[in-house]
C-alpha cells in the first residue's frame, strides 16, 4: 500500500546540485540526468561543505532570495539525518521537465523522488518532491534480503518505543511529547524533557506544542468544507475570491487547487524579507501577504510543484472572504469545537498561555547551545502554519475524521474523498519546532509525536515507530 503522506515540510523541500560524471544507465543521458546524479552523490557524502558547493553552483538568483543558502544547508541536514543515504532503484518517469526515480535509503525506507528543472537551459533544478513508498514487487528478486523481519507482540512494541525514546532524550535528541493510539484509543503516551529550559518546567502529555505545518492540514479541511457548501469550486481562480490580491494577473492564472497542492508558482513566506523584518508586525493573514505577493511567480501554474507557505496564507485568505469570520476563527468553531480540541488554536507569542511549550534551537550551529526560537517565528501562525496543539488534541481530530464528522477533501483529482479512506500524514517543521501526525486507518494505528526542538527531533523517531509498528503480529 502506498504511504499515505498528504503534505510533510521534512519532505517537500527545494534544493539544487551540480552536474557532475555521467548519469548511471537508468538515468537519461541529458543534462537532468546528469545533474540527478550529482545531486545523489553530492548527498552521499556526507558532507556539508560538498553540498555548498553544489548548492552555490547550481541554484539561481531567486530561488536563493526564496531560501537562503544556510537554509538549504539545514534541510539536507535534516534528510540526511532521516534518510542516511540514497541508492535510485529505478527511473519511473522522465520529462523535459522532471525526472522521477524510485530510491531505496540508507536507513532501509523506500521513497519517489522527483526532481523539477527549469524549462529552459542550463536546465538547474527547482526542487524536489518526495513522498514515502513501498518496496517494489519485485525488489527481492533483484538481490533485496528475503530474511522477514522479525514480529512482535503490541506489547512488546511499547517496551521498543520507550526503550527507544529514553536513548534520545539522554542524547539530548529529543523534548517532547508521544501518543499512539489503536483505533482511536492510546496504547502508549508520555511527555519527556522540559517546556521551559528557562524556568525547570517539565512537559507534560497535555502540553500544548507548535504544530508547524500541520496547520495545512486545518486549511484543507475548513476548504472542503466551503466547496461542499457550494460556496466555492476547487477550480476557481484566486481572482474571483480575492479580487484585491497585489498582483491582479497572476490572480486570474492560479486556482484553488493549485494553491492546495502546491502546484501555483506562489513563493514562500519565508527569506531575506522575512528575515529582516520584526516578528511582533505578522499577527493577520493579511501581514504575511507583501512577503511574497509582489514576487514574480516561480513557475506557470500547473505545470510543477513547489513547497509554497504563501500559497496557503492565500487559502486562509480565501476562507476569511467566504465565511466573514477571522482564519483563527472560522477553524476554532468548524474544526476544532467539532472535534472537541480545547487546546488547539493560533496564540501570539507575547499572549501568556498556560502550558505551552518554549521552543529551542541549534539554528546555524548544530553543536552550540540551544537558544529560545521567540525571535524567530511569527507573532502569530498563519493558515500555511504555527498554530498550537497537543497530542490528545490531534488524535480527537483523527476520531473525528474517521468516524466522519470531519472531511479532509481530496483534492488532487476532480473526487471529494475522505482522508477516512486514504489517511493523514503530515509533519511540521522550523528551528525549534518539529511534529508529526500519521493515521493509517487501514491498521487503526495513529503515530503523534511532538517536539520543541529542531527538526528532525519528532519526524526521526516518528519514522522508527512506523517502522516497528509494521512488525507487530
Amino acid at each position: 500500500m502506498k504511504a499515505f503522506l498528504l503534505f510533510s515540510v521534512m519532505l517537500t523541500i527545494t534544493l539544487c546540485a551540480t552536474a557532475q560524471q555521467a548519469a548511471p544507465p537508468a538515468l537519461p543521458l541529458t543534462e537532468a540526468g546528469q545533474r540527478v546524479d550529482g545531486y545523489i552523490k553530492a548527498f552521499n557524502s556526507g558532507s556539508l561543505e560538498t553540498m555548498r558547493a553544489f548548492i552555490s553552483a547550481n541554484v539561481g538568483e531567486d530561488a536563493i532570495k526564496r531560501r537562503s543558502i544556510d537554509e538549504r544547508l539545514q534541510i539536507y541536514k535534516e534528510m540526511l539525518a532521516n534518510m542516511k543515504s540514497l541508492e535510485l532503484y529505478r527511473v519511473m518517469e522522465a520529462t523535459p521537465g522532471s525526472i522521477t526515480g524510485l530510491f531505496h535509503t540508507g536507513n532501509g525506507e523506500w521513497f519517489e523522488i522527483g526532481f523539477m528543472f527549469e524549462p529552459a537551459p542550463p536546465h538547474k533544478l527547482l526542487g524536489l518532491r518526495v513522498e514515502n513508498s513501498d518496496p517494489p514487487s519485485e525488489s527481492k528478486s533483484q538481490g533485496a534480503s528475503d530474511a522477514p523481519l522479525s514480529t512482535i507482540t503490541e506489547a512488546e512494541f511499547v517496551v521498543a518505543v520507550e526503550n527507544r525514546l529514553k536513548e534520545l532524550v539522554k542524547a539530548d535528541q529529543f523534548s517532547g511529547t508521544v501518543l499512539i493510539g489503536k483505533n482511536g484509543k492510546p496504547i502508549f503516551e508520555k511527555a519527556y524533557g522540559l517546556a521551559s529550559k528557562e524556568h525547570g518546567v517539565a512537559n507534560r502529555i497535555d502540553t500544548k506544542f507548535n504544530l508547524g505545518s500541520i496547520n495545512k492540514l486545518f486549511t484543507q479541511i475548513a476548504i472542503g468544507q466551503l466547496v461542499e457548501q457550494g460556496k466555492l469550486s476547487f477550480d476557481d481562480k484566486l481572482s474571483i475570491h480575492v479580487p484585491d490580491y497585489p498582483n491582479r494577473q497572476d490572480a486570474q492564472r492560479i486556482t484553488v487547487r493549485q494553491l492546495l497542492s502546491m502546484s501555483s508558482g506562489v513563493g514562500d513566506i519565508f527569506g531575506e524579507r522575512f528575515d529582516l523584518l520584526a516578528k511582533d508586525k505578522l499577527r493577520t493573514l493579511k501581514d504575511f501577504v507583501p512577503l511574497f505577493a509582489n514576487e514574480p511567480l516561480a513557475f506557470e501554474p500547473g505545470t510543477q510543484q513547489q513547497y509554497s507557505n504563501g500559497g496557503y496564507v492565500l487559502l486562509g485568505i480565501i476562507i476569511e472572504k467566504l465565511s466573514g469570520q477571522s482564519y483563527y476563527d472560522y477553524v476554532r468553531d468548524h474544526i476544532f469545537k467539532v472535534a472537541g480540541m480545547e487546546n488547539t488554536d493560533s496564540y501570539e507569542s507575547d499572549a501568556i498561555v498556560p502550558n505551552l511549550a518554549s521552543g529551542y534551537t541549534r539554528e546555524g550551529n548544530a553543536t552550540g547551545p540551544r537558544r529560545n526560537n521567540i525571535h524567530m517565528r511569527p507573532a502569530r501562525g498563519s493558515s500555511a502554519g504555527g498554530g498550537y496543539s497537543t497530542v490528545e488534541d490531534l488524535l480527537k481530530l483523527t476520531i473525528a475524521v474517521a468516524g466522519n464528522k470531519i472531511r479532509v477533501p481530496h483534492f488532487r483529482s476532480q473526487g471529494h474523498d475522505s482522508a477516512e479512506k486514504a489517511g493523514i500524514g503530515m509533519a511540521g517543521g522550523a528551528p525549534g519546532t518539529n511534529a508529526l501526525l500519521e493515521f493509517n486507518p487501514a491498521t487503526g494505528y495513529t503515530v503523534i509525536v511532538m517536539s520543541n526542538y529542531d527538526p528532525p527531533s519528532a519526524t526521526a523517531p516518528g519514522k522508527e515507530i512506523r517502522s516497528m509498528l509494521a512488525r507487530i503480529k
